[in-house]
């Protein structure tokens, strides 16, 4: 097989220039998971360069599969999806990190919490040290991942941020946050980044070994990098400097979870790069593309681009005015239906997307009033269950004991009769007596401990009981054993066996996440439950959507990366898109218009325009303006 013969003239140059930096610009649909994957095939087949030598960071799960899949094809290799290293940041992070654990302070068993377990540590911190305070938990799990992102301590957060309001109050919360973290061997999200920058920074031999490990880098979707992630990626080519950067700044959506097109700017300094650009679109019509165009070309923040197609001109797109949310409604889903006869359409091949999700419930109702079967993207998803999640934390238990946030998870269940009032006892003789103890060991040690009163002590000895049992099982067993142990020990069918519709569900569920571990098992042999929960942890919301024929009713920002026949983008109104807070601000302001531009290339034949002249939300009607960005469009009519 030929490498280059499947590939346009700008992708064949991106593919054949295999020495030094190189930017390449790649609009949407524009064939760069295509580049990317023959650039690697390319260097392997054609170069001789070992595929251990090649490192792709991508930015979802998902994603990095693909890719793996692919290059397995293209290579002819069949352990090839093991060999080459197609990672997310925070996989890559996770592998250096349990590596060489010691040399920055930390157990290689570490803990990862995910963002909504790492909510639950700062609100339970946050509700001991200010149960009075009207400040909101989710402005100071803000604060401190903002200050995190920027690679700020607790210490630098107070001092960068000391004019702000509350700064002492979280700069006090932050500092017990990660006093916990450090007790319970645990990190977050942002701490992956953190100590891999540091890990890369201050050890020679981990430094070292891979800068001349990775002989080429390759990066996509560089506009969603943030400042740590850049750091990163440039101290590891900073032996070989062959680095390719892929992405499209007028993607670049994500500022508000650190993401900087700053990085840009730097890269250019850093490495010098060869520039390439990637216009040709697979995707999409060419008059989705010309008001694609017209629109993002009213920003001065990017690199100019125009974007084309060999696919058909095709239908004329136009913006439909309602009078209100109901009618809104009524019109998309009357199209769908109409659609679905006259052009043998799926429920899938249709999505409806909007800036804010408060937007849904019209929508939501009238497809189940027309039968009309969806999924609200980014909903409630099979980790986030109750029952997975109390399974998961016994399994985070079994390989970091040191794990508090996991330990009074499931401290009450099953029931034990442990309430918060006994919870809260526990906590604060661990936070003033057992001051070097874990909960896992004061727990443990409760049947012979004379420091804790007589009544939680005769409380905790069940669970203690529990934790024993697991403790000894777990050298004995694999992830899938350990899970099946774990269930039959809780007697989980006791729990749920009341005849509901709720507890069976929850059963299915228990189920599933069984023959997902024994999965996980089979295609990894060999794996500990820490590589498990690692797998779950850095699960991504869009690695999660499903393949089953369903209509999406999905935000813009959880709909970048997929792509859909007919696209209906709705809410089109001032004060939602653009949102009201970023309409007096540029910068904000050109990132609204990106976002606007990331909903018209999700669309491949179709693209519907839609707002209201009024809509009640929030408990009141409002009057409303279409958005000032669909004069951007230059569409010549309205319907």
């Amino acid at each position: 097989m030929n490498l280059l013969n499947k590939l346009n003239n700008d992708q064949r140059q991106v593919v054949e220039h295999t020495e030094g930096a190189l930017l390449v610009t790649a609009g949407a649909g524009s064939g760069k998971t295509r580049a990317l994957t023959h650039r690697i095939a390319y260097l392997v087949k054609e170069k001789g360069i070992s595929e251990q030598n090649i490192l792709a960071i991508t930015f979802t799960n998902k994603a990095a599969m693909e890719m793996k899949e692919r290059l397995a094809a293209m290579l002819d290799i069949q352990n090839a999806k093991n060999e080459i290293w197609v990672s997310t940041f925070h996989s890559m992070c996770v592998v250096m990190l349990r590596r060489y654990a010691d040399r920055i302070g930390l157990s290689s068993n570490f803990s990862i919490y995910t963002e909504k377990e790492k909510e639950s540590v700062i609100k339970r911190i946050f509700k001991n040290k200010y149960p009075d305070t009207d400040i909101e938990p989710k402005h100071i799990i803000g604060a401190i991942s903002n200050a995190k992102n920027k690679g700020l301590d607790p210490d630098g957060y107070k001092e960068r941020f000391s004019y702000q309001e509350n700064v002492y109050k979280i700069y006090l919360v932050f500092v017990a946050y990660e006093q916990e973290k450090t007790k319970s061997n645990a990190l977050d999200f942002d701490d992956l980044l953190i100590y891999t920058r540091q890990l890369l920074a201050g050890c020679t031999e981990p430094r070292e070994y891979y800068q001349h490990k990775f002989k080429y880098i390759l990066v996509d979707e560089f506009q969603d990098t943030n400042g740590l992630q850049y750091e990163i990626i440039r101290t590891l080519a900073g032996y070989h400097k062959n680095i390719m950067m892929v992405g499209d700044e007028d993607q670049s959506i994500y500022s508000w979870r650190g993401a900087s097109l700053k990085n840009l700017q730097a890269f250019i300094n850093d490495f010098s790069p060869k520039q390439y650009k990637l216009e040709q679109n697979y995707r999409s019509t060419q008059n989705i593309l010309d008001i694609a165009n017209n629109l993002i070309s009213n920003n001065s923040d990017r690199l100019a681009k125009n974007l084309w197609t060999d696919n058909p001109r095709g239908a004329d797109i136009t913006t439909h005015i309602s009078k209100d949310e109901n009618s809104e409604a009524d019109f998309v889903l009357q199209k769908v239906l109409y659609l679905k006869r006259q052009h043998d359409l799926k429920n899938s091949d249709f999505a409806i997307l909007m800036r804010v999700n408060a937007l849904t419930r019209a929508f939501e109702e009238k497809c189940m009033s027309h039968g009309i079967p969806y999924r609200i993207t980014g909903g409630f998803k099979f980790y986030d269950r109750k029952e997975i999640k109390d399974i998961l934390a016994y399994l985070r238990i079994a390989a970091n004991p040191k794990d508090n946030e996991a330990v009074l998870r499931v401290i009450n269940f099953p029931s034990r009769k442990i309430g918060q009032t006994s919870i809260d006892q526990l906590t604060s003789y661990a936070d003033d007596i057992f001051t070097s103890d874990t909960l896992h060991d004061i727990i443990l040690s409760s049947d012979t401990s004379d420091l804790l009163p007589l009544e939680l002590r005769r409380k905790l000895l069940p669970f203690a009981a529990v934790l024993k049992r697991i403790e000894e099982a777990k050298t004995k067993l694999d992830v899938a054993a350990l899970t099946r142990f774990i269930i039959s020990l809780l007697d989980l069918k006791a729990v749920f066996n009341d005849d509901t519709d709720e507890n069976e569900n929850r059963k299915q569920n228990i189920s599933e996440l069984v023959g997902s571990i024994e999965a996980f098992v089979k295609t990894n042999p060999g794996a500990n439950v820490s590589e498990y929960l690692q797998t779950v942890s850095l699960f991504s919301d869009t690695d999660n959507l499903q393949s089953d024929d369903k209509l999406s009713i999905t935000t813009i920002h959880s709909a970048k990366g997929l792509e859909f026949k007919c696209v209906f983008i709705v809410g089109l109104e001032d004060g939602f898109l653009p949102i009201a807070k970023s309409i007096d601000k540029e910068l904000a302001l050109q990132e609204e218009r990106r976002l606007f531009y990331v909903a018209i290339t999700r669309a491949e034949q179709l693209l519907f325009l839609s707002y209201a002249t009024s809509r009640f939300l929030y408990g009141q009607r409002k009057y409303s303006s279409p958005s000032r960005f669909l004069k951007e469009l230059n569409i010549k009519r309205s319907s």
